[in-house]
């Protein structure tokens, strides 16, 4: 069973910046780790993932630029860093682990593994 545990959220103004770490029982090299955020009466929408096997990275078109998904093997954590924060950016944000660890992954329902979840608020 793959824990995984998100921190990090808060309430930010709009323009400001977050770190969301994702903090995972296993190795990451074995896992290809995708953030995921769901507003209310929304779908939940990939943001960005990055695969177990070499590090390729993937940001949506909604977040390119602003967001950035890296990880740090040594600690089994990945992190979401998030800038230029807009109240569209609202929305609970998951990280998910995938045992389809050497692709991208954007989907949800390719993921196996989910953390509960932390809150952003963007607002002024």
């Amino acid at each position: 069973q793959v824990q995984l545990v998100e921190s990090g959220g808060g309430l930010v103004q709009p323009g400001g910046s977050l770190r969301l770490s994702c903090a995972a029982s296993v190795s990451l090299d074995d896992y290809t780790i995708g953030w995921f955020r769901q507003a209310p009466g929304k779908e939940r929408e990939g943001v960005a993932c990055i695969t177990g096997s070499d590090g390729t990275t993937y940001t949506s078109d909604s977040v390119k630029g602003r967001f950035t998904i890296s990880r740090d093997n040594a600690e089994n954590t990945v992190y979401l860093q998030m800038n230029s924060l807009k109240p569209e950016d609202t929305a609970v944000y998951f990280c998910a682990a995938s045992f389809l660890y050497t692709i991208l992954v954007v989907t949800p329902g390719e993921y196996d593994f989910w953390g509960q979840g932390t809150q952003v608020t963007v607002s002024s």
